[in-house]
């Protein structure tokens, strides 16, 4: 549709829309813009969740025996504890389903509305009934809306109609909630929101999906089954034990289940799901939207980050800073012409700036002329052209784009083509953007192809985009994290070799520039990708072509981009990084990351987050692995030696409420340090349980094992009351504990180091463990419960000292190695 063929004013936002205050009131009488959300359950489906978990049937197993056999005060006991434990289960539940509502909130596709007669960009679950939506090429539709008015408007409804081809549509006509514009422009009334839009109402059943699991959690997974199934049989040797050597079968029981309960790792998928949902959430914090978890996984491992220059490492903020005229135009009518070639509501920022330049002559001739004809930017049209009616019936065409792309059309002769090519290259050695601009008279209709026209050279349009101030430093601190930094854009290679420079990126190799991309073999490109690091005049499906490159050379890619046709580059990238303000909603849909500012410092600031939260995974993991092998060696190794047993599953519940915050709430809030950045990318094939982790993970457990179990042999010798042997084993067996958690806060700083780092859970846990083991062991009421007896403060020494002493081989092995990577 043409501008004659619709009203004046059809795509002006100049509209009043809702009020601010009408909106907020229907919004809170209809409801937020949203189907149901499956992740806020209610209390009781939270419940059920814990009910579900074999350590809930494990302690009501354990209370029913001892209600059984007449242990009241057990059994009491260990069904309060039941009731402790789906409150703490609950706790964490929410917390990390307040921080995933929250990034749901922020990153749901954004809407253009007029609110009190402005444009305002919201988030698409605040439309209501009513609200005036702009719509254009790349958005999601946020609600069903009526159609007032169109320009060249095309919508692919595959999503609900199950239709491939896009469908045209004009004023009056409907679109859905969901469904996507694939070209031009639009202004349309919301008429139905949420729940009652049409994909509300057949696709509602898809908020009670599940998402899929990450790649850890799968391999969690695997290792919490191959415990289980190892707890499960030395359970049975220790109850078949009990029953054959001394015929209590009851005893025998209780024994299996107290092994059970000290070997089964049911803090793996806590942690993961605590871990993961807080890490999205505090990058959230840096102004990046987590839209799928595994990126947090892969972070750290990222090696080459790929990076558009317009807006992530420029600001995005254009402005005209001179205009070169060729012999003959003069300067305003190269401007004019420059203007005329603009869309009708530019939204980019140059188009903006050149309408600012070019002041009220070129903005009353826009307003009074009409457009006839658009030649769209494209991949072999890489110019804007347009063709003017004006009141008098004289035709015009503009055009401005890319110096090759004007200067053909113009079919400029050999000298004024090398002056041509001299000025954009003087000009784009300083950092500036040049766009080329001509004009041409038509006496009749405009013709099909604009290089039927016959283009006269007006000159070029210099604009500047200043270089962000922390692009610099955080390009260095790339640099240094080993994460190469690489430029692709759609600009001028002496532009980006410029802007390249003063952003730190290596560009002694030069730029490579689409076409010549275009040429290439896949040797020849899989060789260039090893040294180039700035790609100019990039088409968007080259850059797909790139990061195939990189990924078949073994790097790990980071991608950032915001048009339509970036989203297969998005995807195919191991981290797809979609810009918030600037970028297209199919862009957002593509990516894992969305940049809230298009702020290059905030992709840094997520590598070193993502570094962080693995790190910290890791660690947690290893605490865990080791933790529960002193716990569940001496379930059973006092039997085997003939000594009184100490375990019960009063004391492991004991132990599980130190296991448990340790895992969820001090590991998650460790810092890994301001060196996380001098460590170069993780391995991307290395495993969170792989061989090497396991072993030390096992040893550490092992040590602290063969500590405790010599200090309670010795014990067991030196004449200490049963009461007090009780004591004595179950404290030296906390004190490993806390050792263990302290020892694995980091791979590489020795515990003296660590402990200068700041970490406020790590000392309330620490605190609260050591005054709850007290109470345990001195005050009657709770002694009573554990069956302990006071110890001498001698004995309470003895095992603090048998805790520290298995972690001193560990602390030795940092000291000794040299650092490395998280």
């Amino acid at each position: 549709m043409t501008q004659a063929d619709r009203p004046a004013d059809s795509l002006d936002p100049r509209h009043a829309g809702l009020s601010e205050a009408e909106a907020r009131r229907r919004l809170a009488s209809e409801g937020p813009n949203s189907l149901p959300d499956a992740a806020g359950r209610s209390w009781w489906n939270g419940i059920l969740d814990v009910v579900r978990e074999p350590m809930f049937a494990l302690l009501l197993a354990a209370s029913t025996i001892y209600l059984a056999i007449g242990e009241l005060r057990e059994a009491v006991v260990l069904a309060v504890s039941v009731i402790v434990m789906i409150a703490i289960t609950m706790a964490q539940t929410r917390r990390s389903e307040h921080a995933l509502r929250a990034l749901r909130d922020l990153s749901s596709p954004r809407a253009l509305v007029i609110r009190d007669g402005a444009a305002r960009r919201i988030s698409g679950i605040d439309v209501a009934r009513g609200d005036l939506l702009l719509l254009a090429e790349g958005d999601r539709v946020p609600a069903d809306a009526r159609l007032q008015a169109t320009n060249a408007l095309s919508v692919d409804e595959s999503l609900l109609t199950g239709e491939s081809l896009p469908v045209a549509k004009s004023a009056g006509d409907s679109v859905y909630s969901g469904t996507l514009v694939v070209s031009g422009q639009a202004r349309a009334s919301v008429e139905a929101t949420g729940p009652r839009t049409e994909f509300g109402r057949i696709g509602a059943s898809l908020a009670g999906l599940e998402s899929e699991r990450t790649p850890l959690q799968q391999e969690t997974g695997r290792v919490v089954r191959w415990f289980a199934a190892g707890g499960i049989a030395l359970c049975i040797a220790l109850s078949a034990y009990y029953v054959v050597a001394r015929g209590e079968w009851m005893s025998g029981v209780l024994a299996g289940l107290t092994l059970a309960m000290a070997i089964l790792p049911e803090e793996f998928p806590v942690v993961l799901t605590v871990f993961l949902a807080l890490g999205a959430w505090r990058i959230s914090r840096h102004g990046v939207l987590t839209r799928r978890m595994p990126a947090i996984e892969t972070l750290g491992a990222a090696s080459v980050l790929c990076v558009d220059k317009t807006g992530t490492l420029t600001e995005n903020r254009m402005k005209l800073v001179d205009v070169y005229t060729g012999a003959d135009p003069s300067r305003q009518r190269t401007l004019e012409a420059a203007a005329l070639a603009c869309e009708q509501d530019p939204f980019d920022p140059m188009e903006r700036a050149i309408l600012a330049a070019a002041g009220r002559v070129a903005e009353e001739q826009r307003a009074s002329w009409t457009l006839e004809r658009d030649y769209p930017f494209g991949a072999d049209f890489l110019a804007v052209c347009h063709v003017w009616r004006s009141p008098d019936g004289t035709r015009r065409a503009a055009v401005k784009g890319a110096a090759e792309t004007v200067m053909a059309l113009c079919r400029l002769d050999d000298a004024a083509a090398r002056g041509a090519q001299g000025r954009l290259e003087q000009a784009t050695q300083q950092g500036l953007r040049l766009l080329a601009v001509a004009e041409a008279p038509l006496a009749g209709d405009p013709p099909a192809d604009p290089h039927a026209l016959e283009f006269r050279w007006l000159g070029f349009v210099a604009l500047a985009d200043p270089l962000r101030a922390e692009v610099p430093a955080a390009v260095a601190l790339c640099r240094e994290a080993g994460i190469r930094v690489v430029m692709i854009t759609g600009d001028h290679p002496g532009t980006a070799l410029a802007i390249a420079r003063r952003a730190g990126i290596d560009e002694r190799a030069g730029a490579l520039s689409g076409p010549e991309l275009a040429r290439m073999s896949a040797e020849e490109l899989a060789a260039a990708v090893r040294r180039v690091n700035v790609f100019a005049r990039v088409r968007p499906e080259q850059k797909l072509a790139l990061v195939r490159a990189y990924k078949a050379a073994g790097e790990v890619v980071a991608m950032t981009g915001d048009g339509v046709n970036d989203a297969a580059a998005l995807k195919a990238a191991h981290i797809g990084i979609a810009m918030g303000r600037r970028g297209t909603d199919v862009a957002r849909e593509a990516a894992a990351l969305v940049l809230v500012e298009d702020d290059f410092g905030s992709i840094v600031d997520t590598v070193r987050l993502g570094r962080r939260i693995y790190a910290n995974i890791a660690n947690a993991m290893r605490y865990i692995v080791a933790v529960h092998v002193p716990t569940a060696g001496m379930s059973f190794l006092p039997l085997v030696f003939g000594w009184p047993p100490f375990l019960f599953p009063v004391h492991v519940v004991f132990l599980e409420f130190v296991i448990d915050p340790a895992c969820s709430i001090v590991f998650e809030a460790e810092d890994p340090g301001a060196d996380v950045m001098r460590r170069p990318p993780r391995d991307p094939h290395e495993r969170l349980f792989g061989p090497q982790r396991l072993l030390i993970s096992l040893a550490l457990g092992l040590s602290g094992l063969a500590a405790v179990c010599a200090a309670y042999g010795v014990a067991a010798k030196s004449g200490l009351a049963d009461g007090e042997l009780r004591a004595f084993g179950f404290a030296a067996v906390v004190f490993t504990n806390l050792a263990l958690i302290h020892a694995t806060r980091s791979r590489d700083l020795s515990l003296a180091r660590s402990l200068r780092r700041p970490n406020a859970a790590l000392w309330w846990v620490t605190g609260l463990a050591l005054a709850a083991l007290l109470a345990a062991v001195y005050w009657p009421p709770m002694a009573a419960i554990f069956r302990f007896e006071a110890l001498p403060a001698a004995a309470l020494a003895w095992s603090a000292a048998a805790g520290a002493a298995g972690v001193l081989w560990y602390e030795a092995y940092k000291l000794l190695r040299p650092a490395r990577r998280t």
